[in-house]
């Protein structure tokens, strides 16, 4: 029945039930089980989304929302089939404006697609989440990234959000200023919200300029706390780091096997600094100092262009090192704690991992206290998952007991679900009423975020 509204409201060239386009749409980069839906929707317009949700919420068909697929943690599964939403036809400019260094996309823009657009003009948009996202899934997600460290996530660079509702109307949630102080923060409510409140069509953007010059710079300590200390010390005097990266001795081994480089098979700090020429040769002096006066050796700074591809090659190797063993899967953590608190929890998680047995891996955003564990596990292999599983669970209630979040960029989707009552107490009711008064019927992407939604 519904299938056939969907056919009069949007035209068949935006509709497909083809089963490689299905199974194309059952699944992201996470590891939870994929899901086949029922047919697939290519809208083109906020107009689009919602005769779509009206017909969805008149027949109790739910909409699972899917960007680029990059997700980790299984957001843009539809793990009860019916409708799945690709914005790839959304992927218009709506608004540019360089002199307000503002710029007003459609949620379908990837974030180098925008880049392409503004870069011309001076500006930049910040986030960088490593993966070509869409913009309104990184929305979505409340993504960041290498450089949140300076610039913040993505609700940091938002203005104002279009958003249609469970029932199909469409709302604005901020302005064009820069701040406000007027109602509800609504822009920062669906912003991480994974779409279980709303579907983002639009997106208004905060620009910011293109630094004039740039440095890297990489080191390395004998003991994981020392570097995790040194990393601390950096941002404690004040030095205005653009990317800070920590990578373990264990993830380097495993970057020189895989890329057959011979990085020192140490614990490495990657650094980007950026600003004026003055600026930066005067940050990246103070910072050599700095390392040096916490014990790092094989210190190496370049703001020549090849040369500083190949100081940074460490950190970009290290998600091919880990996806290209074969056979072997891996159960991944982002954590974030308190930044005085990273040397204590990086520690745990090696300590852990080491006593399961099982290859792991650590690097980081420890700038802002986000970190990342990759356990890896051969699924054929009895006992590895339950064993992975078990060592990533006793890591993220750790960062949780310190303070932390179990998600610092990923989001929650399926595979943090579980973490949710420890984290929030007694604010998961309300965040459960906050769900039911948005989408009373329980539409939109449900079996997300919350255990028994």
């Amino acid at each position: 029945m519904y299938m056939q509204q969907l056919i009069d409201k949007l035209g068949r060239e935006k509709i497909s039930q083809d089963k490689k386009v299905l199974i194309q749409h059952s699944k992201d980069e996470s590891i939870h089980t994929a899901a086949l839906p029922d047919v697939v929707c290519f809208p083109e317009s906020a107009e689009d989304v919602a005769e779509i949700l009206k017909i969805a919420s008149e027949s109790l068909v739910p909409v699972t929302p899917f960007g680029a697929g990059s997700g980790l943690e299984g957001q843009a599964i539809p793990v009860h089939k019916g409708i799945v939403m690709n914005f790839e036809r959304m992927n218009k400019v709506i608004d540019f404006s360089p002199e307000d260094m503002r710029v007003t996309v459609q949620a379908g823009v990837t974030r180098l697609q925008l880049n392409e657009q503004v870069n011309a003009s001076g500006l930049m948009f910040s986030v960088d989440p490593g993966a070509d996202a869409m913009i309104g899934g990184m929305v979505a997600t409340n993504a960041s990234g290498t450089t949140a460290v300076r610039y913040g996530a993505m609700r940091d660079q938002l203005l104002n959000l279009e958003v249609v509702l469970a029932d199909g109307r469409i709302i604005k949630t901020g302005t064009l200023a820069k701040k406000s102080s007027s109602g509800y923060n609504l822009t920062g409510l669906f912003t991480g919200s994974e779409g279980t409140l709303g579907i983002i069509t639009e997106i208004t953007l905060k620009l910011h300029g293109i630094p004039e010059y740039n440095m890297m710079a990489r080191c390395t300590f004998d003991s994981l706390e020392c570097c995790t200390r040194a990393a601390q010390n950096m941002l404690q005097a004040g030095i205005p780091v653009l990317r800070m990266e920590l990578i373990d001795a264990v993830s380097i081994s495993m970057i020189n096997r895989h890329s057959g480089e011979n990085f020192p098979v140490k614990h490495s700090l990657f650094f980007e600094f950026a600003g004026s020429e003055r600026a930066v040769k005067e940050e990246v002096e103070l910072a050599s100092e700095l390392m040096h006066n916490h014990g790092c050796e094989n210190w190496i700074a370049a703001n020549d262009t090849v040369k500083m591809k190949q100081i940074w090659k460490a950190r970009k190797d290290l998600n091919y090192a880990i996806a290209c063993q074969e056979g072997i899967k891996e159960i991944g953590g982002d954590v974030c704690v308190p930044i005085s608190l990273i040397p204590e929890l990086v520690s745990f998680a090696r300590t852990r991992m080491d006593a399961s047995g099982l290859n792991g891996a650590i690097w980081g955003h420890v700038g802002d206290g986000n970190f990342h564990t990759s356990i890896m596990y051969n699924s054929s292999v009895e006992g590895e998952f339950e064993t992975a599983e078990q060592t990533n669970d006793a890591i993220v209630l750790k960062a949780i007991e310190a303070g932390g979040t179990c998600t610092g960029e990923h989001g929650v989707g399926l595979g943090k679900m579980k973490f949710q009552k420890a984290e929030h107490g007694a604010a998961l009711e309300i965040m459960k009423q906050t769900k039911r008064m948005y989408d009373p019927k329980g539409i939109l992407n449900p079996g997300k975020i919350f255990m028994d939604e």
